[in-house]
């Protein structure tokens, strides 16, 4: 039987009960700037949540992918701290209060990172394949991806559950620095309409772990050698595949990574003139291999600076579609501060040779402050209808699960969490009985078993 043509899924993660600001990430300039600012868990949750809703009230199916199990206590016992875990807290607050941020980071919340995704139709298996990343530039990054792997193989069961499954789970690549990976948040998919199979556009900072960097300020995340393994174990032909490098002078702007610069939708392509080195070779590459049938939306360096993207996160935008032919910007509510892009966003809807007809502004001030946007919390799949039927069905969004993740939230989530309050011994004992309740709503009742 002929599968039908692979719908775009939307995996929105839902924030942890432990977001917090620690200026953690390097070359964030969002997360740089808010370091020790107070930030609102609860909050935080809801306004992903009012996102997830937005979107699936618009058609989008949505999924939804739990938090990873926060603090991190193996790691510290890995560590050499020893004693019971309100001790080993207490222990770590008082001689290496970074460290503990990293272990209570609620970092999983940007599923843009989770993994890198492969429709079936490009695959030359006809698989769907999923590879987590393994986020090496980060600390608190690398904590989650044993996690990542765990979590997605039960929302996303493979063969080794049902032998009819059409999802293929890889391990992260090596722990080796030539492979730092970095998930979706550097990958692209392009696609002809109404044609199943698609281009992929791996963008990477660096070309090898030892090559003196380019950019001067912040490190380049993704490497090279990591976008081509991917593509390997995707089974995706070569000549689907482009390999660009990111524009140093982006990184160096606080563009850590692609997604921060570019989105991609069928084939729509909304971008920074500045995006990639040669950037115009490439979007001629492109629209050579659809056929001409790309529609390039390029913002030129004349119309917003780096500083006014990074700002506004008007490239981490999500863009959907309404129907066969109308689609839709969702965007941070910042773009609506910034007076460059909302300029920009107000003629892009206004012209007639463009699909985008229309912008809705969400608010995710909770996420933004740490440097994330509407497209950093989301993990897309390309999935057909009959691949759809895989899918952990109490994980897939629905009023009822929207109804009892707010009240769950409601209960669990604290309204005010400094770095400092990572140290409170009360904090593990509330962050462990959400999350197993979770893990009942969820209906995966090992989900956190093996990390507590």
């Amino acid at each position: 039987m002929t599968k039908h043509l692979p719908q775009e899924i939307n995996c929105d993660a839902l924030i942890g009960p432990t977001h917090h600001y620690a200026g953690l990430a390097q070359g964030n300039m969002a997360s740089m700037y808010n370091r020790q600012h107070v930030a609102n868990p609860r909050a935080a949750a809801l306004q992903g949540l009012n996102k997830m809703k937005h979107l699936a009230t618009l058609g989008i199916p949505q999924v939804v992918l739990p938090p990873a199990p926060r603090p991190h206590l193996s790691v510290l016992r890995r560590l050499g701290f020893r004693g019971k875990d309100a001790q080993i807290i207490a222990t770590v607050a008082k001689t290496q209060p970074d460290l503990l941020s990293k272990v209570y980071s609620a970092s999983s919340m940007w599923a843009a990172n989770a993994a890198t995704t492969s429709a079936s139709s490009d695959s030359d298996d006809q698989r769907v394949h999923i590879t987590p990343a393994n986020l090496l530039s980060h600390d608190h990054r690398a904590l989650e991806s044993s996690w990542t792997a765990t979590m997605l193989e039960q929302v996303f069961p493979s063969s080794e559950h049902d032998n009819d499954s059409p999802f293929v789970h890889h391990p992260t690549l090596p722990s080796l620095p030539s492979f730092a990976d970095e998930g979706a948040a550097n990958h692209m998919r392009l696609n002809q309409p109404a044609q199943a199979t698609g281009l992929h556009i791996f963008v990477y900072g660096r070309h090898d772990a030892h090559s003196v960097a380019a950019q001067a300020r912040y490190p380049a995340r993704q490497q090279r050698d990591a976008s081509h393994a991917i593509a390997r174990l995707h089974r995706l032909s070569p000549a689907r595949c482009f390999f660009v490098q990111q524009h140093p002078k982006a990184i160096d702007a606080g563009v850590f990574h692609n997604d921060v610069i570019a989105v991609s939708h069928k084939h729509l392509l909304l971008y920074h003139e500045d995006a990639w080195v040669d950037t115009a070779v490439h979007i001629a590459e492109w629209q050579r291999a659809l056929n001409d049938q790309l529609i390039p939306l390029c913002v030129s360096r004349s119309q917003m600076s780096y500083a006014d993207s990074v700002q506004s996160y008007l490239f981490n935008a999500q863009i959907v579609s309404l129907s066969n032919t109308e689609m839709r910007l969702i965007a941070p509510h910042e773009c609506t501060q910034i007076a460059r892009a909302k300029q920009w966003i107000n003629t892009l809807i206004e012209k007639d040779k463009t699909p985008i007809k229309s912008v809705d502004y969400v608010d995710l001030r909770q996420s933004m402050r740490n440097g994330g946007g509407p497209a950093c919390l989301r993990l897309r799949l390309w999935l057909s209808t009959e691949e759809q039927a895989y899918i952990h069905t109490p994980c897939i969004w629905s009023p009822h699960l929207h109804s009892r993740l707010e009240q769950w939230v409601n209960r669990h989530y604290r309204e005010r969490l400094i770095p400092t309050d990572l140290g409170d011994p009360k904090l593990i004992d509330e962050v462990q009985k959400a999350l197993s309740e979770l893990a009942q709503i969820f209906q995966l009742p090992q989900l956190y078993s093996d990390f507590f």
